[in-house]
């Protein structure tokens, strides 16, 4: 329960209690279910509003952006997600992008909107800078681009159907927040029979503790939770162009990207 695949201890590691790992292991939860062959690599909310504009304390950026995970998102989300974008591109891969903009009265939240007592706070109207991808890890001419109302990327969205589409058979996972539209896509990802992978470095939240449990809940009974090197050696050995026939612009994009 503490190795994660023998590359390390697992994140969760040190919030799980010997009664907790003996539930697990008796029940058999946490087997690899392994890598697809048709990956596309999905970034989950990525933006301003959820990063902040810049690395510093938590509750500073809290003060500007109500959603920030802070510096999470800087140190180690963003540079993760940068790796693994690099080596999709070159492999040509469909990457698909969620932002989370809201009508200015809030109204297609509907009862989301009710779990903060900031939600009167503009930054997440459409318009505002704040549902933009961050720079570092931005959309390109030929990505596939959603906006979402709801946490799971699949709800209410075309993003199943561009799946069926693109004849994918699973997805890599990243981005924020790992408890909230991170957990919620990967549920409904498998319930959709897609393997999912989440590189653990490549997602973040505002919260620890709710960081470690997501992921671990995660790994116990739907998806792979494991490292951004493991998913960079798996793109690594794909063949390039794998998706050339329907889908393209990912070449467009990875041309863009001077790959």
């Amino acid at each position: 329960m503490g190795e994660l695949y023998g590359r390390g201890v697992a994140p969760w590691d040190d919030v799980l209690d010997e009664t907790d790992r003996a539930v697990f292991t008796a029940a058999g939860w946490g087997r690899r279910a392994g890598f697809g062959t048709r990956p596309v690599i999905v970034v989950i909310d990525v933006n301003y509003n959820f990063c902040g504009d810049r690395p510093e304390p938590i509750l500073d950026s809290i003060s500007r952006w109500r959603y920030s995970c802070g510096p999470e998102a800087w140190t180690r989300g963003i540079p993760a997600i940068q790796r693994i974008l690099a080596v999709g591109r070159r492999k040509r891969l469909p990457i698909v992008y969620t932002t989370n903009p809201r009508r200015p009265d809030g109204f297609d939240l509907g009862v989301w909107n009710d779990k903060s007592h900031r939600s009167a706070d503009a930054v997440d109207i459409m318009g505002h800078r704040g549902n933009d991808v961050v720079h570092e890890v931005a959309p390109l001419d030929g990505d596939i681009f959603l906006e979402k109302r709801k946490p799971s990327a699949f709800f209410g969205t075309p993003l199943m159907s561009h799946l069926t589409n693109l004849k994918a058979d699973s997805i890599i996972l990243t981005g924020s927040t790992t408890s909230g539209c991170v957990r919620a896509t990967a549920v409904d990802g498998i319930s959709y029979d897609l393997k999912v992978t989440i590189p653990y470095e490549a997602v973040f939240d505002r919260s620890q503790l709710s960081h470690k449990v997501a992921l671990m809940d995660v790994h116990m009974k739907y998806a792979d939770v494991t490292d951004t090197d493991d998913v960079v050696h798996h793109l690594e050995s794909l063949e390039a162009g794998l998706f050339d026939a329907v889908f393209p612009p990912a070449g467009r994009a990875a041309t863009e990207s001077g790959v």
